[in-house]
């Protein structure tokens, strides 16, 4: 006998749907081949400029393991696996009518420190960049750093500082961010600025998601 989303409900819903999103959901699923079969998938794939950024998709409900979470919003099945249960508890998919339309997922849960700068060691970030030779770092950024590369929308950031290391940690948004000369901007432009500047630094890391972004590789 074939599994059914009855069948794999198991959890109170993680996530809620609106009545016109779940008209909109339902509707589309309507058209795919088989659509009894398949639930709407939910799921946080990263972090992205200090917030979560999301899949949503058909797939088959029977493709849910033991321990994802499933239940049905009136007839549409609701599938969130387990990685995303905790942070998609409590949201709510919309329906935006900004622009040309779309799904909206309102989330009230946010990435934590770690999470949102990934390749920076959870000591340096637990340090933050309140002390003095951060927030001299974070003028020469604003004073002469910003606005040579400002010219193509970019913009970098100091995202955590190991003093004792002498590392700076920066994150670049904008133009820079997924820009294929970003690496060479960060070498022979900022890094170097931020050296000559600050006697205390011995180098810099560009901890940017490169992948994502608004404006990503801006030329």
């Amino acid at each position: 006998m074939a599994t059914t989303a009855e069948d794999l409900t198991t959890t109170t819903p993680i996530v809620s749907l609106t009545p016109e999103a779940h008209r909109v959901v339902r509707e589309a699923l309507d058209q795919e081949p088989e659509p009894a079969s398949l639930a709407l998938w939910l799921e946080v794939r990263g972090v992205q400029d200090g917030a979560f950024v999301y899949d949503l998709f058909f797939q088959a409900t029977s493709d849910a393991a033991e321990e994802d979470a499933v239940h049905t919003d009136g007839d549409v099945p609701v599938v969130v696996p387990a990685g995303s249960v905790d942070r998609l508890r409590g949201a709510r998919l919309e329906w935006s009518t900004d622009g040309d339309g779309g799904l909206v997922l309102v989330n009230p849960n946010t990435p934590t420190l770690e999470e949102s700068s990934p390749g920076v060691p959870p000591e340096v970030l637990a340090a933050g960049i309140t002390s003095p030779l951060a927030l001299r770092i974070v003028s020469v950024l604003e004073q002469l750093v910003n606005p040579s590369i400002a010219s193509h929308g970019g913009r970098a950031d100091l995202l955590a500082l190991d003093a004792d290391e002498g590392i700076a940690y920066l994150r670049l948004s904008g133009g820079c961010q997924g820009c294929a000369m970003s690496q060479m901007t960060l070498k022979q432009g900022i890094e170097t600025t931020l050296l000559e500047e600050v006697s205390e630094l011995k180098r810099v890391i560009d901890v940017t998601d490169h992948g994502g972004g608004e404006n990503p590789f801006y030329s």
